[in-house]
């Protein structure tokens, strides 16, 4: 774990220390540079240093702190070492965002790749159940945990040719609100986040087609995650719209249909 300290801005979620999966672009790194310049210490989880190198500077201009962890999340020992190591250097978890993912294919049901449905799941459901299972004690021991993870419209609206990517949101949307459920007599809080459609490689890649000048940038869904994040938000088990108000899980509209 390479890390690097600048200058904060302001201070919503100082001395906070946030482990963001898919930290390197899009999303996760949105939410990353938004945590660093609200005073969080970020732990960016991605799959190559050069892009974690890419966050660095990025949190850097928002005058931001990181410690950077490139790992692959389908290497379940690594993540659980990646638990050992907070807990001897820091001792606890403060916010935990679930972000990483992948499309895999989309295609017919009978027609999807055992292998890309291997791998959507490994990534999509299985790391973030490890993730809560290695990060669980660390983030009960701070004073207001919180674990956000990052789902899609498509989990409900279940268009056609959308089997894989959309039950594996289903999957981890099942996963968290069971564990808010859990944890609801504890300090930690539990909510899970659409971010509607977005402008990112994910959602270009699903629709070529598509002029992304007209969707919002990642960064739209920052302030929601950084309030989603704050220890006086206490609420748990939502299902949150990142361009709405908060809300309880709520069916989606036509277009919430990925990020």
């Amino acid at each position: 774990m390479a890390e690097r300290h600048t200058e904060r801005h302001t201070e919503r979620l100082r001395d906070r220390l946030a482990l963001i999966t898919g930290a390197s672009r899009g999303i996760g790194a949105a939410i990353a540079k938004a945590y660093a310049a609200e005073g969080a210490h970020v732990i960016g989880v991605a799959r190559t240093a050069g892009a974690l190198e890419e966050l660095d500077d990025r949190t850097k201009e928002q005058g931001g702190s990181a410690t950077l962890v490139a790992m692959d999340l389908t290497d379940f020992g690594a993540i659980d070492d990646l638990g050992r190591q907070i807990f001897e250097r820091w001792g606890k978890l403060d916010i935990l965002v679930g972000n990483a993912a992948i499309l895999g294919d989309l295609s017919p049901v009978g027609h999807i790749r055992p292998e890309v449905w291997q791998r959507a799941y490994d990534l999509n459901v299985t790391a973030n159940y490890r993730l809560i299972r290695s990060m669980d004690s660390l983030l009960r021991r701070s004073d207001a945990g919180r674990a956000l993870f990052v789902t899609s419209g498509a989990a409900r609206s279940l268009p056609p040719y959308w089997a894989l990517y959309a039950s594996t949101k289903a999957a981890l949307e099942a996963i968290a609100m069971a564990y808010a459920k859990e944890t609801q007599k504890t300090n930690l809080r539990v909510n899970v986040v659409n971010p509607g459609p977005t402008r990112t490689d994910m959602r270009a890649a699903a629709f070529p087609g598509e002029d992304p000048s007209q969707l919002p940038p990642p960064e739209h869904i920052a302030e929601t995650m950084i309030r989603l994040a704050e220890p006086d938000f206490t609420e748990t088990g939502l299902w949150v719209a990142a361009d709405a108000q908060t809300t309880a899980p709520a069916a989606p509209t036509k277009d919430e249909s990925i990020h």
